[in-house]
């Protein structure tokens, strides 16, 4: 059964990690004791826990075991294991369940965003770059910056970046997952962000892993990054412009016939020239503008080839990078990040890894569903908070092999899909105060 198959992926992906647990702990004797909290069920535990106490999901894990561990322990022994323990584990079931894929498709569309989280913590445990200033809360609250790539294809999460919230830079934050991002033999890459990550410098690192761009960016009659080329007398085109960076003002700097001249400052982040330099920089994009109402328009600027994507393709395909955005409410509110179980940024960063593992088994197992078309008015879909609890227990150790067929029960779970479906984007969907301790479904 396929079921069967990712909880192996999952289990060999943890035993990995286990077994050079050493690597992943704060000394070399930290988590190779035989305890009832061993490395690789705390690093299960912490992906298959709910949003309940800390008491409760332990009761769960453990069968309702009077010998199970207490919520002491499981501290004790969180804070022997770092982050990048967890982070492991993500970037090795992604790898093993790479393998189930079938389809070699061409181009594999990756949506590019972030997602702040907030968490109650004291100066004691967690240092300033983490703080937020007084206004929403009377003591203020905690926060952390999640950057992702989302797999639009495989509604997966193929990489992340955890950043301090006073150190939060989007902009970097892309260049360093674009520069590590495992590339696909035959299958070419394309990266789709939303204004914040239009820039020279993020065009620069796709060029030179050799993949493809589409951003979003100001439309051209701003002082945005399209805003000083020659544009034709309609209101939409699909041009192509060529454009040598420079960052001097020297006179000897020659500049190619056809190619736009562009002064990067020393504001500007640009990895591939310094500042000051006389060296160039040669890029070439198409910028592409259509309408989206009656009297407003978008810009997009892109490398993709134009005669296997016409404007209206980019169109679609930027339409498609919603989809991050609403895999954000589900890891939030569905898989439980607005939950957090610890006051410590490291153990945060924990739970943050642990609920992208989640999320990843939830969205591989919705993906190898097997729907049948009825004669019914909608198509129909996996319903994911119900996929997500059934994987959740079906990931506990305890649970016997063929004890839960879950590729069935997900098949039983179904909700009608209804894409025209459109809701007003929340006013304060900037900020949400974290949920204290005490206030935990039982």
């Amino acid at each position: 059964m396929f079921h069967q198959k990712i909880k192996q992926c999952f289990s060999h992906s943890v035993h990995l990690v286990s077994s050079v647990i050493s690597e992943f702990t704060y000394s070399d004797t930290d988590l190779t004791r035989n305890r009832k909290f061993p490395a690789d069920k705390l690093i299960t535990f912490l992906v298959s826990q709910g949003s309940s106490s800390t008491k409760n999901e332990l009761l769960d894990f453990f069968d309702m075991d009077p010998q199970s561990p207490t919520a002491s322990a499981l501290n004790q022994q969180r804070a022997k294991l770092s982050p990048d323990a967890l982070e492991a584990v993500f970037r090795h079931f992604n790898h093993f369940a790479s393998f189930y894929d079938q389809k070699k498709l061409r181009y594999r569309f990756l949506a590019a965003d972030g997602s702040t989280f907030t968490f109650f913590s004291k100066p004691a445990f967690a240092p300033e770059e983490y703080h937020v200033s007084e206004g929403h809360s009377i003591k203020g609250f905690y926060s952390m910056h999640l950057n992702a790539f989302y797999d639009l294809q495989k509604h997966t999460y193929s990489d992340a970046l955890i950043q301090p919230i006073h150190q939060k830079d989007e902009f970097s934050a892309f260049c360093e997952m674009v520069d590590r991002h495992d590339l696909l033999t035959g299958t070419k890459d394309v990266f789709i962000g939303d204004r914040g990550y239009c820039s020279y410098n993020n065009m620069a690192h796709v060029k030179e892993k050799g993949q493809y761009f589409l951003f979003r960016t100001k439309d051209i009659h701003s002082k945005g990054l399209v805003g000083n080329f020659e544009f034709p007398d309609a209101d939409s085109f699909d041009i192509q412009v060529n454009v040598t960076l420079v960052r001097s003002h020297k006179k000897k700097i020659s500049i190619k016939e056809g190619y736009y001249k562009r002064f990067v400052d020393a504001a500007a982040s640009f990895d591939y020239v310094a500042y000051g330099s006389l060296d160039t920089y040669d890029l070439s994009f198409r910028i592409v503008r259509f309408p989206i109402s009656d009297d407003s328009y978008e810009c997009i600027v892109t490398n993709l080839p134009s005669d296997e994507f016409p404007s209206e393709q980019i169109k679609l395909l930027y339409y498609a990078r919603w989809a991050i955005e609403g895999s954000f409410r589900k890891l939030k509110y569905t898989i439980g990040l607005s939950n957090f179980h610890a006051y410590k940024p490291e153990y945060i960063k924990q739970e943050i890894w642990a609920k992208l593992i989640a999320y990843n088994i939830t969205e591989t197992r919705i993906n190898h569903a097997i729907i049948e078309k009825g004669n019914t008015k909608y198509e129909y879909k996996v319903n994911f908070s119900m996929a997500a609890h059934i994987c959740r227990v079906f990931l506990r150790p305890n649970t016997e092999k063929d004890s839960i067929d879950v590729m069935s029960l997900l098949t039983k779970e179904l909700i009608p899909i209804r894409n025209d479906r459109q809701y007003p984007r929340l006013q304060t969907a900037h900020f949400r105060k974290p949920r204290y301790f005490i206030y935990r479904a039982a």
